[in-house]
């Protein structure tokens, strides 16, 4: 191995494009590029969108796009296509294949020792920026051409995995959506001939705490990033009492947890609540609580309506407020059009759920171990 200055061995390529007469179809913006994902899973397209003048700089097929914001969010990508992306993304390649393999380029950049670097040297506070001249001095060991070759087919065999790990984690969640169709028809309709009436008449919303309520004991604290847009509700963190008793939302053992502020209801915070301490829990002001109603609801029920692409999308179109401080009032709620099923099949649908969580830990388990071991190989043989 021998040590290497980055910018010694990687070009930062600045080819532009003449807008007024740019040959191509797709750009590709910062959000277009997601967190430690080297794919490209979205793009846009000139001819429908309105693209600002920054959208001026040309990538190839194969070469790596950085984002030069905010990188600590390591929105690292192998472009699949050609087009344009924005003057603070960077459009990388390796100076010399005989010395530096393009395949293992953005694993170095993924690296920890690079991430540390670009973030101590960004500049600003609010959108924090990093300059190629100050990655260029970043430096690494480099291993020789073939040990190049053996860590770049590992690291993209293992990042193959990762992805056919995550599709079955979304098909699952797909899987369990599809059942619901199945056994109950989509929310809204009444394709079962069981009758529209409203969510609000299918559980208790927003229920009050119970006066009888011990002050003596504590219980679990959930607060907005304790909540998951898979349906995991965090519950270790404990709370006495009298610091939650003012100022938060109540809710109780199995009931249903809705973010109602955005952009957390568009991602899909929510979940069931289990496992609370001493079966109650106090959180944050911006979730909705929906409890069901024994004999007539069952809580999973309630949680997969919520979790409908089409649901949200209704609740959203339903907000009050401006800006980020847009709420799903508890109205949309009440007034939202259900059939209900009889308990008996909701209690066979929870069922399901419970078998498609069991399916969905271990993957997540086993996606957990490969994320280990394949950030290991990257920080042991490139910083």
């Amino acid at each position: 191995m021998s040590k290497v200055k980055f910018g010694d061995i990687v070009t930062d390529v600045k080819n532009k494009v003449d807008r007024n007469n740019n040959p191509y179809e797709f750009y590709v913006a910062g959000d277009h590029m997601d967190t430690e994902d080297l794919q490209i899973h979205r793009k846009g397209i000139f001819a429908s969108d309105d693209v600002g003048p920054a959208f001026i700089r040309e990538f190839k097929e194969g070469q790596i796009l950085y984002g030069s914001r905010r990188t600590y969010l390591k929105k690292v990508a192998v472009a699949n296509f050609e087009g344009v992306t924005a003057n603070t993304t960077f459009v990388l390649e390796t100076s010399d294949e005989k010395k530096f393999l393009q395949e293992l380029l953005p694993f170095v950049i993924l690296s920890e020792g690079f991430t540390k670097w670009s973030i101590m040297k960004s500049k600003g506070s609010t959108n924090p920026y990093v300059l190629f001249s100050d990655l260029a001095d970043y430096e690494f060991e480099l291993p020789d051409i073939e040990k190049q070759r053996e860590l770049a087919n590992v690291l993209w065999a293992m990042d193959a995995t990762k992805k056919s790990y995550q599709k079955l984690l979304l098909k699952t969640d797909e899987l369990v959506k599809s059942q619901f169709i199945e056994m109950f028809g989509k929310p809204g309709c009444d394709t079962k001939g069981w009758g529209l009436t409203t969510l609000g008449n299918c559980c208790e919303l927003n229920p009050r705490r119970p006066k009888d309520i011990n002050t003596e004991l504590k219980y679990s604290f959930v607060a907005m990033p304790s909540v998951s847009e898979k349906g995991i509700i965090d519950t270790s963190i404990l709370r006495p009492y009298t610091e939650v008793c003012k100022g938060f939302t109540y809710f109780a053992e199995n009931d249903v947890l809705f973010a109602k502020i955005t952009p957390c209801m568009e991602n899909g915070k929510g979940g069931v609540a289990v496992g609370l301490r001493n079966g109650a829990g106090f959180g944050s002001t911006e979730f909705h609580v929906l409890r069901a109603i024994i004999g007539k609801s069952n809580p999973y029920w309630l949680y997969i309506i919520t979790m409908f692409r089409n649901f949200r999308f209704d609740a959203e179109k339903g907000m009050t407020g401006t800006g980020g401080q847009r709420r799903v009032p508890i109205t949309f709620l009440e007034q939202y059009p259900i059939s209900l099923p009889p308990i008996k099949l909701q209690e066979q649908f929870e069922v399901f759920v419970h078998q498609s969580d069991k399916s969905k830990f271990e993957l997540e388990q086993a996606l957990t171990e490969l994320t280990a071991t394949y950030k290991k190989i990257i920080s042991e043989n490139l910083g």
